[in-house]
């Protein structure tokens, strides 16, 4: 199982925003250094607290400052920007991390986003497909490009002038795109349905109580079955929330005890959201549990992971006897409230808990 990074990102509003970014830029730093093998970013454009309004803008940041770490939009709001634009502007990253892109691409859950883009009675999700269809198209096409649609037409057939390159676009440096995929936050998400007939990978959120995580798989492995695509689990993130500490103590307090926990304002946003959506489902252990039972103290104890580095263990290796096997785990971070822990839970994860997880779990396969 390897180990990945994942941000909304979400940050208390009154903080400083270019504190914020620098934060969020050094974690993927220290990711890169501590030998996560991807980092995926959030973008939201109407929102102060998760602050990032393009993923891609963000990751093209990092390109200079990471060397091995791949890095991922999660997702890129496909409805909410020119087919062209992310054709392009993905291209760009991905030549510029030198094939280090994994674009992860969605419909926009955020309703004042799509209130600001004028979208709100929009079908997205037609919106969705028709802009990934020509953004293919332009990637693994040739000029001129005649491409036409209900809500874009893209056309260089007018002006093509290819003696001095007018008229074409840039392509990715991986060919001939590079891995796209798509998250899913609903129990029963038909969209891994989807998802799976074009091939592309799976993510499942973190804030999914477990039992729900197997019919994610269960719905994309049919969809890989009805697209004749093999239903590969090392293509299946699976994401979660976690602290790690030197003690249990500190573990429980800054991971969501404590009153000033970054995981508790986290959860108190993410709960907020949801609940004006009727989607707090997912936090559920079981279908017919009321929403008022999902109280954070709840949510802590049954879909945070936390704890010292072998309770830690101990979660993980519950989560996967679950679950079964599943290719990458994404820690999901949160605003750096104490700096030092905030990367010491990094530390622990990269030397301490995941070698010992992939032990475990090498030792179960061998007494099999």
């Amino acid at each position: 199982m390897k180990l990945g990074f994942f941000i909304m990102p979400v940050h208390p509003p009154a903080r400083d925003y270019a504190q914020t970014l620098r934060e969020d830029r050094e974690a993927f730093m220290l990711a890169d250094r501590l030998g996560y093998s991807e980092g995926f970013c959030g973008e939201h454009l109407t929102d102060v607290a998760e602050n990032i309004p393009s993923s891609l803008t963000f990751i093209a940041s990092l390109a200079g400052v990471t060397s091995q770490i791949k890095l991922g939009t999660a997702v890129a709001n496909l409805p909410f920007s020119h087919p062209l634009l992310v054709a392009t502007q993905a291209a760009l990253v991905d030549n510029l991390l030198g094939g280090r892109l994994l674009l992860g691409i969605g419909a926009g859950i955020l309703r004042t986003d799509m209130e600001a883009m004028g979208l709100l009675q929009a079908d997205r999700n037609a919106m969705f497909a028709e802009a990934i269809d020509h953004i293919l198209a332009l990637w693994t096409g040739e000029p001129p490009y005649n491409l036409g649609g209900r809500y874009w037409n893209i056309s260089t057939a007018k002006t093509l002038w290819p003696e001095i390159g007018l008229g074409a676009v840039v392509k990715p440096y991986q060919r001939p795109h590079p891995p796209i995929l798509g998250t899913a936050t609903d129990p029963q998400s038909k969209g891994l349905i989807a998802l799976g007939r074009r091939g592309w990978w799976p993510i499942s959120s973190h804030f999914l109580h477990m039992n729900h995580v197997p019919s994610q798989w269960n719905n994309y492995a049919q969809g890989c079955a009805e697209g004749g695509h093999r239903a590969d689990r090392a293509n299946w993130r699976v994401a979660r929330s976690i602290f790690v500490a030197d003690d249990d103590k500190t573990a429980r307090a800054y991971g969501g005890d404590d009153a000033r926990s970054p995981y508790r304002f986290y959860m108190n946003q993410l709960t907020a959201k949801l609940q004006k959506g009727n989607k707090l489902g997912g936090f559920k252990e079981r279908d017919d549990m009321p929403d008022e039972a999902l109280t954070l103290d709840y949510i802590f104890d049954n879909v945070i992971i936390r704890g010292s580095v072998n309770r830690v263990i101990d979660g993980i290796l519950a989560l996967h006897e679950k679950i079964g096997d599943f290719g990458t785990l994404l820690y999901c971070g949160k605003d750096w409230v104490d700096p030092a822990l905030s990367r010491r839970s990094m530390e622990l994860m990269a030397e301490k808990v995941m070698p010992a997880v992939n032990a475990a779990i090498g030792g179960r396969v061998a007494a099999e």
